[in-house]
């Protein structure tokens, strides 16, 4: 099942996604059966249905926090000069980093080096802690697109990530969750005004995603709708303003967002 959350007439929403995703569909031949209640729990579809492109997408989920893996294709850890580490890499992204597909990536006033990152993300469905590696999948809810936006001149020259990759609208998400896919070899693309700028696929991840759960939640506690960022595979490279920028997963479907200048 595809999950959407949006807006329409000023009520916010989750909704079912209905109709192909397939390349030859129109936003205009989906539709969304507006559910009872949260999908974290028990819900039901209301039957009550909307055209897809009479609503405004949102973020997929509100996380109470993005925890993001670093250097976690080999080739990507390469093209920037870093070695594959013995151990995830882990960071945060913080819950105002995070924006929906159509919303703008403002570009920070603090850098002149803004660049792309598609990533699979894996979203959290129950509260959890200490997970066994048999057991990760039943924590998971789904998965949604991804943009790791980076300020790369920041993140060079400070010791850690907050700002480099914590400022708002560095975090975009969605354009929905897929509840029911097999994560482990997915095309991921990012294009930059129509040029493919990364191709990779999944199963190029140094650590899979049940190696990045159970190391995560070592250490602490994983809530509903919180985000794991799995790495993006080689290919990063700036953007800039007036750039569309889109990342695509197989499954899943198209993230696209508008870099702008920062008012």
């Amino acid at each position: 099942m595809r999950i959407a959350r949006f807006s329409i007439d000023g009520n916010v929403a989750f909704g079912a996604v209905e109709g192909s995703t397939a390349l030859a569909a129109s936003e205009g031949e989906l539709v969304l059966d507006i559910i009872k209640g949260i999908p974290f729990a028990d819900f039901e579809l209301s039957g009550t249905k909307v055209p897809l492109n009479k609503v405004r997408l949102l973020p997929p989920v509100l996380p109470n926090k993005v925890v993001a893996i670093g250097r976690n294709y080999a080739e990507h850890a390469a093209e920037l000069g870093n070695e594959v580490p013995d151990a995830p890499i882990t960071f945060f992204k913080p819950s105002t980093s995070v924006i929906g597909s159509g919303d703008p990536i403002a570009y920070p006033s603090f850098s002149q080096d803004l660049h792309h990152e598609a990533e699979l993300a894996v979203v959290i469905g129950r509260m959890c802690r200490e997970v066994p590696r048999e057991r990760v999948k039943d924590v998971i809810f789904g998965y949604t697109c991804a943009n790791d936006v980076t300020a790369r001149d920041v993140q060079q020259r400070e010791q850690q990530w907050a700002r480099a990759k914590g400022f708002d609208s560095s975090c975009p998400l969605g354009p929905w969750i897929e509840t029911d896919l097999d994560p482990s070899d997915l095309t991921i693309q990012c294009t930059v005004n129509g040029e493919q700028r990364q191709l990779g696929r999944t199963s190029q991840m140094v650590r899979s995603i049940e190696d990045l759960i159970v190391h995560i939640t070592e250490a602490m506690t994983l809530l509903p709708g919180d985000v794991i960022l799995t790495g993006t595979p080689a290919g990063v490279g700036p953007l800039n303003v007036g750039d569309e920028v889109a990342v695509t997963i197989e499954g899943i479907g198209t993230l696209t967002n508008k870099v702008i200048k920062r008012g």
